[in-house]
């Protein structure tokens, strides 16, 4: 065995020197099994995400630690509500036809013929009738529209007049000077891509279908000219953002093929802010071409609240916000150390890392008894029923940190914890502070999934137009807009108003918009 006494070295001569080659003897054996725990850990980690389950939710039988009836008083998820699908019979009907969708009535009739009784040979009368309903789907329609100015003169002035005046009509401003994009056009292919996934290329595919020839470099001019007109609305939501208590924060990597002095595979960043439980829904992304917290630190420059986050440390750069920990972080750490043992530990229970998992898990399931309340009598609910809690989790790890393996993943996730541990309380202190950060993980989601179609951006330009139309995009859902109504609503206002005037920019603001 590498580093232990080989056969050819020579004995040792005293009773200390052998002493001695044992204990080294043993403490290398020691650090060998140690190393060998690490990569058993690794191994069945791997295996898990490669082919278990991608959920944190616990096995009930599991619970056997700190199983007071409020911690198990409703079953869920711990972080994310459940979608629960009803199997009640529903009646046939036009309930579940919305009432505000277009509806197109045909009847069938008999005909003139045979609208006789064969009995007596009366004539038919209508007494009811039989309905069903189907959906019908209208694809898209490409059709060129003509916008004809036209010019007026006066007659009498050009047989009897010295000068001939002359009016035109007026005409709304295009959104891209001397261009084909109409506004709908531009949010219709916006929308294919940053709502549906839908690369360009594949959109020049499609439109080719539909009998035009677009290619992807004019769709693409369509997506930089039109992200400058969004970028006005874009900056007035970052000012709106700021004057907020509560917000949240997180990245993912992006790729920029053509960043300049940086190699094609080089890992960029797109950064995202949103607002919290209060508050307008404001969702904005930020292209950045590295992690450094000096990029967070001049985004939210003037923002003084409360601000959601990981475990990254870029964001203590931001010196005016008070930084929040997430749970739903912390969990993932543990579950991970639990998923990291052979599965028949995990059955077996009784794990230091399960422990860990029962007690967060009751902290999520009393923050989802608290959901609906106010922040004043969820602040004062979390003091009588969380603290304690949370008070019993933070000796627990002070208990296990000397007995466990700095290296294992059981080690790691301890060591979060208490590295956290100030942001991790953060939410006993304000009613409105939620107990992890995942509002923010669901609004970068679709940007996440979005990349999985496109790949990378090809320019910096392109990135950062991306990022504006992004938060537009996802800005406008969650303010229950359709993000192509609304976008084609702005590319009709917006060139035709005068964008420096605050309160017109105000009344396109999606909150303030109906459709």
């Amino acid at each position: 065995m590498t580093g232990m006494q080989s056969s050819s070295s020579p004995l040792p001569k005293s009773r200390k020197e052998l002493i001695d080659l044992v204990n080294k003897q043993a403490s290398q054996i020691e650090q060998l099994q140690q190393k060998l725990r690490w990569f058993e850990e690794q191994f069945h980690l791997a295996r898990h995400k490669r082919f278990g389950s991608s959920s944190e939710k616990s096995v009930k039988e599991q619970r056997h630690l700190f199983n007071e009836a409020e911690a198990i008083a409703e079953e869920g998820p711990f972080e994310e509500a459940v979608q629960i699908i009803s199997y009640e019979r529903r009646k046939p009907g036009r309930k579940s036809i919305p009432k505000d969708l277009p509806m197109e009535r045909i009847e069938y009739r008999l005909p003139e013929d045979q609208q006789t009784c064969e009995t007596c040979g009366c004539r038919l009368h209508e007494m009811s009738e039989e309905v069903r309903h189907e959906v019908e789907l209208i694809p898209a329609r490409v059709k060129l529209v003509q916008h004809a100015r036209i010019v007026y003169g006066c007659r009498n002035c050009e047989k009897n007049g010295i000068e001939v005046p002359i009016k035109t009509a007026e005409a709304p401003n295009p959104v891209i000077e001397k261009g084909l994009a109409s506004p709908s056009a531009i949010a219709y292919a916006m929308t294919m891509k940053f709502v549906e996934g839908v690369p360009l290329y594949r959109q020049e595919q499609h439109y080719a279908r539909l009998g035009i020839e677009l290619s992807r470099g004019v769709l693409s001019n369509w997506m930089l000219r039109g992200s400058e007109w969004l970028e006005l609305i874009y900056r007035r939501l970052r000012q709106k953002l700021l004057e907020q208590e509560i917000l949240h924060a997180d990245e993912t990597t992006i790729q920029v093929l053509k960043e300049p002095g940086r190699a094609a595979e080089s890992e960029s960043f797109m950064w995202l802010y949103r607002t919290g439980c209060v508050g307008p829904p404001i969702v904005l992304f930020d292209y950045q071409p590295t992690r450094s917290g000096e990029h967070p630190k001049r985004f939210l420059e003037g923002f003084k609240g409360y601000l959601h986050v990981d475990g990254y440390a870029g964001y203590h750069e931001i010196r005016d916000a008070i930084l929040a920990g997430c749970w739903g972080h912390a969990r993932r750490k543990f579950d991970e150390a639990l998923k990291g043992l052979p599965a028949s530990r995990r059955k077996a229970g009784g794990t230091k890392a399960q422990e860990a998992l029962d007690q967060i898990n009751r902290l999520f399931a009393i923050e989802r008894e608290l959901k609906g309340l106010s922040p004043e009598e969820r602040l004062k609910a979390r003091n009588l029923r969380s603290r304690p809690v949370v008070e019993e989790f933070r000796k627990w790890l002070d208990d296990v940190m000397p007995s466990i393996l700095p290296k294992s993943l059981l080690g790691v996730a301890v060591k979060y914890a208490l590295n956290q541990w100030e942001k991790l309380v953060r939410f006993l202190e304000d009613g409105r502070i939620e107990i992890s950060n995942n509002r923010a993980e669901r609004s970068i989601k679709p940007f996440v999934i979005g990349r999985k179609n496109w790949l990378f951006a090809n320019t910096p330009k392109g990135a950062h137009a991306s990022a504006i139309i992004y938060s537009i995009v996802e800005t406008a859902k969650e303010n229950r807009l359709d993000p192509y109504a609304y976008l084609t609503y702005l590319f009709e206002k917006l060139p035709n108003m005068d964008c420096n005037n605050l309160e017109a920019l105000d009344q396109l603001l999606p909150w303030n918009v109906r459709l």
